[in-house]
Formats: C-alpha cells, structure tokens, sequence
C-alpha cells in the first residue's frame, strides 16, 4: 500500500468514524438509515460484479427487497418466512419478462445478493436493538456494535501489518495472494484481545467465558467475510467494488467483514446470551 493511498484512508477515516460511532451509540432510525445505506448500497456495487460474469441481477427488485428486509429486521411487519416467500415469487415470475442473457444465472444472482447481503445487512440492524426492549439496556447494543467494529478493524490492521512483516506462508493464494497464516493468526489473536478489553471498559454484562467466545467468532468469520468478498471480487476480475470511498473502495470492501460477523455475533446472543 503506498504511502499516499495510506494518507487518503486515513484521512477518510478520520471524517467518518466520529459520525459512524454517533449514529452506533444513538441507534434507533439514524442506525437504521445506517443500516439501510450499508445494504442498498452494498447491493448495488453486487449488481455490478455480477455483470463482469455476465450475469444481470434484477437491479430494482433486488434493492426493494433488500429495502424490504432490512425494514422488516427493525419494525416487524411480517414474519421473515412469510416475506422470503413473496420476494421470491415476484422475482422468479418477474424474470419470465426479462432477456438478459441467462435466466439461470440471473435469477441466481439477484437471490444471492438479498439473502447474503440483504440478511446480512438486516443483522447488523437487529444486532443494534437486541436490547431495545430495555431502555435501561438500550446503550448495550451500541456498546456491543462498537466493540464488534472495534475488534473487526483492530483485527484487520494486525493481520495487514503483521502479515506484511512476518507473513510467509500464504493461506488463501486463489482467493487473496497476499494474505499469509501468520497475519491472519495475529489478526484473529487481536480479535480476542480487543473484546476482553471491551469487557472491561463497557461490557461486563458479558462473561470472561462469553467474550473470549465472541472474540473467536470475530477473528474467524471477520476474516471470512473479507475472503468471501474478495473471492466475488477475484471472479469478477476488480480490485473494488467501486470507487465510493476514496482509499477504502466500495460500501461493500469496507463492511464486508461486518456483513459476516453481524449475524453470527447475533446468532450467539441469541441462543447463548
């Protein structure tokens, strides 16, 4: 990474992450709105990749729906069986009238873009209000996202320092060249890290054994979730999803990590919590 575009990531970090920790710790509509940006947009950077193979994802229906479940995670309206259902309905009618290339990757396409991103995206809303129920307990959801966010990015920079330093053996050469085991064991070791020291400095409604188990499961599915979007990216030959965030790439390179960890930090509360 050269120095300048090392500069000009800072730089956008350093406007956005003050707005992005307000929005976290207020949550309520402007998370939503958050929510919503992170998923529609996401979305249609997909839509993009997916046409370098020749694909043609349905660009509109897949940003309603994606709209659709993202809202439904936050309000309710309806069961998510009951809405799965109806978008797929529509959307497999719906193809009947289109002529892009082939049905089968199309119709493909556009259900895996709502149901990984769509889904993946509602998650990180619903992660936010998982103690909505309480306003006593309403600032722990933010407390919560934060910590993720926090143990994602500090895993991530050690993986990408370290590994540049130490990194010898690589772990995913078809997928991302440059990423090597070590890097990639530091980045999960500092995933661990950052959520004990979360524990103590705003989450101690959390165990000792719960934290480091949260730790684990940010340092595997953080690094998952960059591989899974860099293994879409390699197939469809670019660097970036887009060119939205200068330094950073698209809304899809930067929350690419959380797209993955959301859910399955939600899941563990969930049933384990």
């Amino acid at each position: 990474m050269s120095g300048n575009n090392t500069g000009i990531r800072a730089a956008v970090a350093v406007f956005f992450l003050p707005m992005l920790v307000l929005i976290t710790y207020y949550g309520k509509i402007p998370f939503l709105l958050l929510g919503l940006i992170i998923g529609l947009v996401s979305f249609y950077e997909f839509n993009f990749l997916a046409q370098n193979k020749k694909s043609y994802p349905n660009l509109i229906l897949g940003l309603l729906s994606v709209f659709a479940i993202i809202l439904n995670a936050y309000f309710g309206f309806i069961g998510f069986f009951h809405l799965f259902i109806i978008i797929s309905i529509v959307i497999s009618l719906v193809e009947m009238f289109r002529n892009y290339n082939s049905a089968i990757l199309n119709i493909g396409s556009t259900f895996l873009g709502i149901f990984y991103i769509g889904l993946m995206s509602a998650s990180i809303v619903s992660l936010r209000e998982f103690y909505s129920g309480s306003e006593l307990m309403y600032s722990q959801g933010a407390n919560v996202i934060l910590s993720v966010l926090a143990s994602i990015w500090i895993c991530d920079s050690a993986a990408f320092f370290i590994g540049i330093a130490f990194g010898k053996h690589k772990i995913f050469p078809r997928v991302s060249p440059k990423k090597s085991w070590e890097g990639s064991i530091a980045g999960f070791v500092f995933a661990i890290i950052t959520m004990v020291a979360a524990k103590y400095i705003w989450l101690d409604f959390f165990t000792m054994k719960d934290t480091i188990i949260l730790g684990v499961l940010i340092g595997i599915f953080g690094q998952a979730g960059d591989f899974v979007e860099s293994l879409v990216k390699r197939d469809a030959g670019v660097k970036d999803s887009s060119n939205l965030l200068p330094g950073h790439g698209g809304m899809f390179d930067r929350f690419d990590s959380l797209l993955l960890t959301a859910p399955v930090v939600y899941l563990y509360l969930i049933f384990f919590i």
